[in-house]
């Protein structure tokens, strides 16, 4: 967390507008993803007993994040307190991502790069990848909001010019639905688990269960409902100030299914509904998202 606070200082002198650049048509953050730390990501070595954690930004990342140290903890016995760096190997400049060799085993790692943009060692080293989904509209309101608050990033301006851009894909890590299609295409790899965030949310112990069985981190019962019980998004909100410090109010705002409502617009829920038709309807993934029933 101190080497994002530097960050986040450094970020606060810069213009808006040279907080982004774009790279192969994606935006990234000039502060946290600079070239030579995307060139250096081709280099990165994956272990197969590596935890990787994926997701489109404001998906419940940070949540996830919380969780399998949790379930690391609890599985080996151990007490580790999370490290000071968040896990996301494109914020690592190249001499952390050197580090990573020495780190013993096993690693927790993630990203919210699309996969043909991730690390190709994630796919041919062939560790278990989670990756969590959100319904697009609960998505861009956490992810407007986030921009607003977050230094590193440059400023959301008015709700509905970031509505504009989300639909575009011209927000940082690129489209939502170009994210979901790439990874549409994997839903056959046996190391790779999606888990919805409302699925999640409805159902915390069965998450916290599968999830555990997928890495192979066997739990007991008992284990499984502790996780699960400090595991609430409420209960890491509240928490958030131990965990995340002054950042907490960044990450963790309200965590709700359903909060779009207080934002779209009749036009702007219709426009989605049709990019969402055009996007997904009809693929394995777009079911998943149950979009008829949390967009609706």
């Amino acid at each position: 967390m101190s080497q994002m606070k530097d960050r986040m200082e450094k970020a606060a002198k810069m213009k808006d507008e040279d907080k982004l650049y774009k790279r192969e048509g994606i935006l990234y953050s000039t502060v946290l993803s600079p070239p030579e730390t995307l060139d250096k990501l081709k280099e990165l070595e994956a272990r197969e007993n590596d935890l990787i954690l994926v997701a489109y930004p404001k998906c419940g990342f940070n949540w996830m994040v919380a969780v399998l140290r949790k379930i690391l903890n609890a599985s080996t016995g151990k007490d580790e307190k999370p490290p000071e760096r968040p896990p996301l190997v494109e914020f690592l400049p190249p001499d952390v991502q050197e580090k990573l060799a020495e780190m013993p085993p096993r690693r927790l790692l993630g990203t919210h790069l699309p996969p043909d943009n991730m690390p190709p060692s994630f796919f041919t080293k062939k560790p278990k990848i989670l990756v969590v989904f959100r319904n697009p509209k609960d998505t861009l309101v956490s992810y407007y909001h986030f921009m607003n608050k977050n230094p590193l990033l440059p400023s959301a301006e008015s709700w509905d010019k970031f509505f504009s851009d989300f639909m575009a894909g011209e927000v940082p890590w690129g489209s939502f639905f170009d994210h979901t299609l790439a990874w549409e295409k994997r839903l056959d790899d046996p190391n790779v688990m999606i888990v919805t965030y409302e699925e999640l949310k409805q159902n915390l112990p069965e998450g916290v269960k599968k999830i555990s069985e997928f890495f192979n981190l066997p739990l007991t019962d008992e284990q499984v409902s502790s996780i699960a019980g400090e595991s609430t998004f409420n209960a890491m909100l509240e928490n958030s100030q131990k965990s995340h410090g002054n950042l907490g109010n960044i990450f963790f705002r309200k965590g709700e299914v359903g909060d779009w409502k207080n934002h779209f617009s009749d036009a702007q829920s219709k426009q989605m509904d049709e990019l969402f038709q055009v996007k997904l309807a009809g693929t394995n993934l777009g079911a998943r998202l149950k979009y008829d029933l949390y967009c609706q």
